[in-house]
């Protein structure tokens, strides 16, 4: 496996664990700053890389057009 990065965090090759999570929609800029506050806390006690993904798009019941996440 080759190693990428994503910024300072480097994944792959025999790196330690990192954490890739974030919700699958965004209710509301406030919901997703909790969210991320809390993984922060969670990984950074635990010592594990974080990278916040969340979407901005979503594909709603299998159909083809896309929908906006609602804010």
């Amino acid at each position: 496996m080759n190693e990428v990065r994503v910024g300072e965090i480097r994944i792959g090759k025999g790196n330690p664990l990192v954490l890739i999570a974030g919700p699958c929609v965004i209710e509301s800029e406030a919901n997703a700053l909790e969210i991320a506050q809390g993984l922060k806390k969670i990984c950074s006690d635990l010592k594990i890389p974080l990278i916040f993904k969340a979407p901005m798009k979503k594909i709603i019941g299998g159909q083809k057009s896309l929908t906006r996440s609602r804010d």
